[in-house]
């Protein structure tokens, strides 16, 4: 028997397997699955683009729920296709609920989009071929040179999944034809043949690095592989390495260098996200060129919190809270009974469709409700049951609910047994919610039955917040109770950012910021004193707004100790240290104005040898100028 607490758990609906897409093969058989678990009896049907699927002799609905096609066709005779989007729909007497759309393709091949061509290499240089071909499943491509495989074995050859073929160290045996084949579940294609010739080489002679073909701009999903193609000549041969635009590490796990420079990410995840540049160095110098390439990995939709069955007394409100991750940011839809819910009158969805609110519910709202997380990487789908609840049979209120903070983080909720009923209660729960909120922002903490208190943790200082209680029977649950209001504790500021500056032999200046993390203040105070002496001057009061002072009259020749502290209702905050030595500017001033000095000598000697005087003793001498200054 399930109880309004159990039934939180669970939504007596809900599938354990879906149909996932398919590349079908023509008139073969095609069978796609379904899974239901919930309360029998369950019927389950099927829809394709959206209009039901009848029982014939071509659509065979299985008791587990899968479905058959006998023989798959992307045409048939009166214009219809098997190809679409599939869903299953099951449904038992709670509700209804609808799986993931699975995308139904046939197996195809086109022709090749881009051919190989003729390439003229020189001996101990680089030949690349290319083809690409459009194909369902992706086809694999290998390569033929003069009507034979070309042999994988030998370490020249660079043979990558994206169609293309590195030969690296040219050599005249190399020289023939070579041709592209493509092959899938849909056949096997070749493309026009291309001819390599080779010529001789020029080794001896200095080549400036060239990037010949560098990584292009790539849109994976995670854990596929990531091949970025960099191809680099010049003599002697470049060094080819890779790195990240941003600056951060590539890592070593899962990464491959193909041939002699390709970059290689198996299993891609979103942390692969970047601008990839590849660097072809001179040996030995820093001579170098580059090339970058964008790799954006995206990740389907996939739930973070998803939509909890609940059990709500009739007139009150339902909240249901349902959040996605993945990259892109996934869309969020809601569906009642498998039919899209239309916002309006006391049904809203706030937050981007993550919190379905439903006020004053009725009988007319008990069903299931799916939300569903899609973007363009993938969809799923999650469901959950409101049941709503009638007042027989239901607990007495609980009383003397009492909140007393213990942390700026942390309160503790306490409470009495209700009045009635207290030999049926299974358990309590705890609403909760800032003051300040709406109250379709509150959740909620389910509490042991012998326990009468709870504390909440993870709260944020200086914060009011509001509670009340509910307990549960295998009826539903009480009215809730009165509610209580209690603020966190506030926190002291964190210690303030300090900068010194030195303006001359006895002025500092003292500037400051306050952070952002802890308590914020109210005010600072500043103190200052000769290095390792033991009294401060100060303190030198400021309010909040005011974030620098000049510290005046002091020793050129001491080091100083300038303390920051910032304060507030709470207390005060740790405080910020830093020493200044005016020693060190008073003598990096004298140098400047010895060099200035130095500097206006010199421009009165040029302005007196000019003039043919000497600049020792300012006599004229024309003929025979004294050395000494050289301008």
């Amino acid at each position: 028997k399930l109880t309004p607490l159990s039934v939180m758990c669970e939504a007596e609906l809900s599938f354990t397997l879906e149909p996932s897409d398919i590349i079908a093969v023509q008139e073969q058989p095609l069978m796609l699955h379904c899974q239901v678990d919930g309360i029998p009896p369950i019927t389950t049907q099927w829809r394709r683009n959206g209009l039901l699927l009848t029982q014939d002799q071509h659509h065979t609905t299985f008791i587990n729920g899968s479905l058959l096609i006998a023989h798959f066709q992307k045409t048939k005779s009166d214009g219809s296709s098997d190809e679409g989007d599939y869903e299953c729909i099951a449904q038992n007497s709670f509700g209804l609920v609808v799986s993931r759309k699975a995308r139904i393709q046939a197996a195809t091949m086109a022709d090749f989009h881009v051919q190989p061509e003729s390439v003229h290499a020189e001996e101990s240089g680089v030949a690349r071929f290319q083809c690409q071909i459009h194909g369902l499943p992706e086809p694999v491509i290998s390569w033929e040179k003069d009507s034979r495989p070309v042999d994988t074995r030998n370490e020249r050859y660079t043979l990558l999944p994206t169609g293309v073929l590195q030969i690296t160290g040219v050599r005249e045996e190399d020289s023939g034809r070579f041709c592209c084949v493509a092959h899938n579940s849909a056949g096997v294609k070749h493309s026009a043949e291309a001819l390599l010739t080779v010529s001789g080489s020029q080794s001896s002679v200095y080549k400036e690095p060239v990037i010949v073909v560098g990584p292009e701009n790539l849109t994976l999903t995670v854990h596929q592989t990531a091949i970025l193609e960099c191809v680099a000549t010049g003599y002697p041969r470049p060094i080819v390495s890779w790195s990240r635009l941003d600056g951060r590490p590539i890592g070593v796990e899962g990464i491959q260098v193909l041939g002699t420079g390709n970059l290689m990410i198996s299993d891609v995840g979103v942390e692969h996200s970047g601008v990839y540049v590849c660097a072809a160095n001179k040996p030995g110098t820093r001579v170098r060129r580059t090339a970058q390439g964008r790799l954006v990995v995206q990740a389907p939709a996939e739930f973070v919190q998803p939509p909890q069955s609940i059990a709500r007394p009739v007139g009150t409100t339902a909240i249901f809270t349902c959040q996605a991750r993945g990259e892109p940011e996934p869309q969020l839809t809601w569906l009642k009974n498998g039919q899209i819910l239309e916002p309006g009158g006391h049904v809203k969805l706030r937050n981007n469709n993550s919190t379905l609110t439903i006020y004053g519910i009725s009988q007319d709202d008990e069903a299931i409700y799916q939300c569903i997380a899609e973007n363009s990487a993938g969809s799923t789908q999650a469901s959950a049951r409101l049941t709503v609840l009638w007042a027989d049979g239901l607990p007495g209120v609980p009383t003397h609910v009492q909140a007393e903070a213990l942390s700026p983080t942390t309160i503790q909720v306490s409470w009495r047994e209700p009045d009635k009923n207290t030999q049926d209660i299974i358990g309590y729960v705890l609403h909760i919610r800032r003051t300040s909120d709406p109250a379709e922002m509150e959740y909620e903490e389910a509490v042991s039955k012998v326990t009468l208190q709870q504390i909440i943790r993870d709260l944020e200082p200086s914060t009011n917040y509001t509670f009340y209680v509910k307990a549960y029977t295998s009826h539903g649950a009480s009215k809730p109770s009165d509610s209580v209001t209690e603020s966190t504790h506030g926190e002291v500021p964190a210690p303030p950012s300090l900068y010194t500056k030195v303006v001359n032999s006895s002025v500092v200046q003292a500037t400051w910021e306050s952070s952002s993390k802890m308590g914020q203040p109210q005010g600072f105070r500043l103190y200052y004193r000769r290095a390792h002496t033991p009294l401060f001057t100060g303190p030198i009061t400021f309010p909040r707004n005011i974030t620098q002072y000049n510290i005046t009259h002091l020793d050129s020749s001491l080091v100083y100790e300038i303390k920051l502290i910032a304060h507030n209702q709470h207390g005060d905050g740790n405080a910020t240290i830093r020493f200044v030595s005016l020693r060190e500017a008073v003598a990096k001033s004298g140098r400047m104005k010895n060099i200035s000095r130095k500097k206006l000598f010199a421009w009165k000697c040029k302005k007196k040898v000019m003039n043919g005087v000497s600049c020792q003793d300012g006599s004229a001498n024309k003929t025979n100028p004294k050395p000494g200054v050289r301008i």
